[in-house]
């Protein structure tokens, strides 16, 4: 019998564009097919340390807010980064972006953080830019699936 992973999905979600988005991740993520992957979703002012400790992977969503990452996803951030500093390296990770411009700052920024905490980016961040688009929920859908795949083959 394999043991069940856990994978945490943060997601900032304040519109139903985003919502769906998340929505879309989870969906992946629970495939038919992935058998001992348990998803917990949370919004990141609901998410802390002891979610990041529990998790063996973790899927970042957030919007981009005045080129930067959403208030939300960086409070989540400030609360867990040291108390998870030293117990969380190597962490595999994953995220995507609703960016209404470009997405630059907001991805510059994530990249810095899960630099600091040394967490392991395990699939190319997933950038929605521009005004919102259908295949953008296709392509969250698959960010989910691929990163619980892997989780549930052991790959990660």
């Amino acid at each position: 019998m394999a043991v069940t992973k856990r994978l945490l999905i943060v997601a900032h979600a304040p519109s139903p564009n985003t919502r769906t988005l998340r929505d879309a991740v989870e969906q992946g993520a629970r495939h038919s097919d992935i058998d001992n992957v348990e998803v917990i979703v949370k919004a990141p002012l609901d998410a802390g340390p002891d979610d990041i400790l529990a998790c063996d992977a973790i899927i970042l969503g957030t919007t981009e807010n005045l080129g930067y990452m959403s208030g939300a996803l960086k409070d989540f951030f400030d609360r867990s980064y040291y108390p998870c500093l030293e117990q969380t390296q190597g962490l595999p990770f994953a995220y995507y972006i609703r960016a209404g411009h470009d997405g630059t700052g907001t991805h510059r920024a994530i990249e810095t953080i899960t630099t600091g905490l040394r967490w392991k980016r395990v699939q190319e961040p997933l950038i929605c830019r521009g005004e919102y688009r259908e295949d953008f929920e296709q392509q969250c859908q698959e960010l989910g699936l691929y990163l619980a795949a892997s989780l549930d083959a052991g790959l990660i």
